[in-house]
Formats: C-alpha cells, structure tokens, sequence
C-alpha cells in the first residue's frame, strides 16, 4: 500500500511571496482549505477553470469557464439521453477576454461572455447556482451543498514552479430547469447530480490524464465516485476518493486503468486502494483539437459504475447503477499508450473543455 497522503485540515496558501509552490501546501483535504490567489499574477503558465457536469435520468449538461493564461476556453454542452441530440456551444479566445473566474473557490463570481455563449456560476444560500445560455438551450440549476458534505482538495507538485490545485466535488444533489428549444425539463429532484472540477496551477509542458466521477444512491447510500490517473504518477499525490452518505474515504494509492482504446464503449476496469470498479459506457463524447502542430484528443465516455469499495475498517461498500463518466485525455495515435503518451498542455486543455471540432458517438 502506498505511504498516506499528509491531510490538511487548516488553511494555507498555495504559493509563497516569490510564487513557488509553499510545500506546506502539498496534500490533500475534505474542504477547499487552501488560498490560490497567487494563481493570475502575471503571464505563463497559469491555468485557472471551473468545470461543472450536471447530470439527470434524461440529460447531461457540461459547463466550462477557463482561462489558461494566453487563451480562454469556455463551452456549454448538453446531451439528451433518449435520443442522442446535443446542443452545443464553444469559444476559444486568443488573448483571454470575457472571462472572470475568483481567486479562490467560492470567493466570488464565475463569468464567461462570447457570441452565442453566456456562463455565470454564483453562490447562494441554497448553494451554487449554475446558469448557462447558448442557441437553443438554457439552463437554470442549483447544485446544493449538504451540511456535513465533503470534497475532496488535493495540490499535487511536479516541482517548485509547477504544480496543480484540484477541487474535485461529486454527489452534489441538483435542482432546477433546462429549455431545450423552447421545451422545459424540470430536474427530477434526488435523480439529479452535480459534479466540479475546480482548478488553479502551473503546469509543465506536457501532460495527459485519465478522470472518472459518478454520483448516485445505490443499495439505500448516496455514493461517489472520483478517480484520476497518469498526470499525478511520481508525484506523491493522488486525486482518488471514495464518498459515502457525504464523506470522504482517500484512496492513496494509484488506481490500474484498463481500457480498449480502439473500442472506448467496451467496459473499463478501474482497481486499487480498495476500489475494485467496473465503468459501462453507453456514449463518447469526442472531441479532437488540431492547432496546426500540436493536436490531442479527448474521449469522455458517459455511462454507469458498479463494483466494491473496501474502506480501512474492512466495511466492503457494494455499488452498481451510479451514472457518471471515465475520460482519456492523449495525442491522437499514442492515446491509451501509457509509455509515449504526451500531450502540449494548452492543445490538451482545448481538447478537454471544447472545440469547434467536438462530436458525439452514441
């Protein structure tokens, strides 16, 4: 078993007055504890995005607001899952413009402004409130915060000057509308899920990463899902957990993924750390990204979780029917090869939160 993870349970900034990584910040937490204000000062390699994924028993919604220091990338998707139709919208705006993102989470207002494409993510009382607007689709959802919910922070360093602070928060229980050409689809409310993706870095020039989530009741509990792979290999950090009923069981360990690149709907097999899962796609939301030079490819994969999660105490948690998603994110032609895969970080970046060249395999 992998050494544990040091956990940090009182806050602590992310950088220190020079901008390198503070190591008194290398870890992981329940809450979002850590200040990354000193992420956005200045020009390189900043990387700030809040992603939200809201997903329903007849839609699944993909909201992103970026800015990776040079460009911002931001995209509404929606897919509706009895007959495949999708409403989609993305911009990539080369300088940044029409963006604002706070400096911590939860310390202010998420914007995104473009032709066609409206993004505003505030918190409320209720919680976070997420409302979108492209050609043919609006959405009006609140993801609510339980008392006694838990997220999982975890700032993983590849060195001094490069490092990445990720909020992932799944089983957020979702409430609201979506319009879909005029048509209005209310959010079955305990069916309805909301997950984040919340990060703030600098990253090196080439990475590449694997991520599933799932949320949903299964046997009478309210389960989680959240597992990473390859881009904190070697690090000493790992984006793994495991929820139960709101709390947070850390895995340490690096998960084995198996998967058939060449068939991204036959069944995934995600173990280690007393996680033994197996993810059944039912849909490849695809998108390829060519910059001339640089392309990468992203391969997100909708579909249902089961398996057995083992805590430290011995409970064994049986799980099946929890709906949510496993990605790789590569360059086309070595994606899945875990030995030459590289990716350009911006390329791979454009690719995971939308292009003009995303399409959809059901």
């Amino acid at each position: 078993m992998t050494e544990p993870e040091r956990e940090l349970t009182a806050p602590v900034t992310l950088t220190l007055p020079n901008g390198r990584l503070n190591p008194d910040a290398v870890g992981w937490a329940r809450h979002p504890v850590v200040d990354t204000a000193g992420i956005g000062r200045g020009r390189g390699r900043n990387k700030r995005w809040e992603y939200w994924n809201i997903a329903t028993p007849t839609h699944v919604v993909g909201l992103t607001v970026s800015s990776i220091d040079y460009a911002a990338v931001h995209e509404v998707w929606v897919w509706d899952r009895a007959t495949d139709r999708t409403w989609h919208q993305s911009v990539t705006n080369i300088p940044p413009r029409g963006v604002r993102l706070p400096a911590r989470l939860e310390a202010g207002p998420s914007r995104a402004r473009a032709k066609h494409l409206e993004i505003d993510i505030d918190e409320t009382d209720a919680g976070t409130r997420l409302r979108a607007r492209i050609p043919g689709a609006e959405i009006d959802v609140v993801a609510a915060l339980p008392d006694g919910h838990e997220r999982l922070a975890v700032v993983v360093p590849w060195g001094e000057t490069r490092f990445q602070y990720t909020v992932k928060d799944v089983a957020r229980p979702a409430s609201g509308i979506l319009i879909l050409d005029g048509v209005e689809h209310e959010l079955p409310q305990g069916a309805s899920w909301a997950v984040l993706d919340h990060g703030r870095g600098r990253w090196p020039y080439d990475v590449r990463w694997n991520w599933g989530a799932g949320s949903g009741v299964s046997h009478g509990r309210t389960i989680g899902i959240q597992v990473g792979g390859q881009w904190t290999v070697g690090t000493g950090s790992t984006e793994n957990a495991f929820f139960v009923d709101g709390r947070l069981h850390k895995i340490h360990d690096e998960l084995t993924w198996d998967y058939d690149v060449a068939e991204w709907r036959r069944p995934w097999r995600i173990r280690g750390g007393g996680l033994d899962a197996l993810f059944t796609p039912v849909y490849d939301k695809v998108t390829r990204t060519n910059l001339g030079v640089l392309a990468s490819s992203t391969d997100q994969c909708f579909g249902d979780w089961s398996g057995v999660f083992r805590t430290e105490t011995g409970e064994q948690i049986v799980f099946d029917g929890i709906f949510g998603w496993a990605e790789d994110v590569g360059e086309p032609g070595v994606v899945g090869d875990r030995r030459r895969g590289r990716v350009h970080q911006w390329s791979a970046i454009v690719a995971r939160f939308g292009d003009r060249s995303a399409h959809d395999h059901p």
